[in-house]
């Protein structure tokens, strides 16, 4: 793959985190605004030929894209080349579902956040900023979507989607497994550092303790995320694993996993909104 073209996919799979000019992260938009924004990305994809797109009700099976692809393979058969999260889970669904709101209309402050309840001590304050390098500081309490990102491609593992791609191949398969997790002031709950751990087991780059015992993962057809694909259509083809129920996670993990990660993630990336138009999903089978 050319230095250009290389550039060119690494721009459509990396998700920016800063915020439009003039905008603020505490700053709500009204229903009005995501409205036009869903109307715009209908509009910009409409007969364009883009294959399904994510996030989505992962409890809504119906969709009406027929731009189907091969589904990627499980993941223990592909290399891990990414990991990295959103405040606020991306997918709505399973233990998930309540709304966080419209958010500043550039991905922060909204989502879907865990419907359950944690105690008054796991929500007591945390003593220093937590991932905050390029967003708000994350608290006990926020809703988590980590995105475990694998490819068919030979790579090491490293910062941004484009660690996924390599020279040898231009379109390699892909496969997202998404655990949402919720976090708390619990030294007893799950070590982040501990499910974010990366070897390598018959001969791939794997994370070996993404969470097993949070639901059977709904699997479909969708697309890239963040909110730079609000108004237009992501064009790489993802298959994706979501699991319905949320873990609950050590928020002094999270803070030392991003001070020294080998993905250089130091911040909470923002959220593209959910998306509705059947036009633009996969049918869950």
């Amino acid at each position: 793959m050319s230095m250009l073209k290389r550039s060119f996919f690494i721009s459509t799979l990396v998700m920016p985190t800063l915020l439009m000019a003039g905008q603020s992260s505490s700053q709500t938009v009204s229903d009005g605004v995501i409205a036009e924004q869903r109307k715009r990305l209908a509009e910009n994809t409409d007969g364009q030929g883009f294959g399904p797109q994510s996030p989505r009700d992962i409890d809504e099976v119906a969709g009406k894209n027929s731009n189907l692809f091969q589904a990627a393979p499980a993941h223990t058969e592909m290399n891990l080349c990414n990991i990295h999260f959103h405040v606020g889970a991306e997918h709505k669904g399973g233990e998930f579902t309540t709304y966080a709101g419209n958010g500043n209309g550039h991905g922060s402050g909204t989502g879907y956040l865990y419907d359950g309840q944690l105690t008054k001590k796991q929500l007591k304050p945390y003593k220093g900023d937590v991932c905050a390098a390029k967003s708000r500081t994350l608290v006990p309490g926020d809703t988590i979507e980590v995105h475990f990102v694998h490819t068919t491609a030979k790579i090491e593992p490293g910062p941004t989607l484009g660690a996924c791609l390599s020279d040898n191949i231009m379109n390699p398969q892909l496969r997202v497994e998404a655990q949402v997790i919720v976090l708390a002031n619990d030294r007893s709950a799950i070590d982040f550092e501990d499910m974010a751990e990366v070897k390598r087991l018959n001969g791939y780059h794997q994370a070996p303790n993404i969470p097993t015992n949070t639901g059977m993962p709904v699997q479909y057809a969708g697309s890239t995320t963040g909110p730079s694909y609000n108004e237009k259509g992501s064009p790489l083809q993802v298959s994706w694993s979501v699991r319905p129920e949320v873990a609950v996670v050590d928020i002094e993990s999270v803070a030392s996993w991003c001070e020294e990660n080998q993905f250089a993630e130091d911040h909470a990336h923002g959220v593209r909104n959910l998306v509705l138009n059947p036009q633009l999903l996969s049918e869950i089978k």
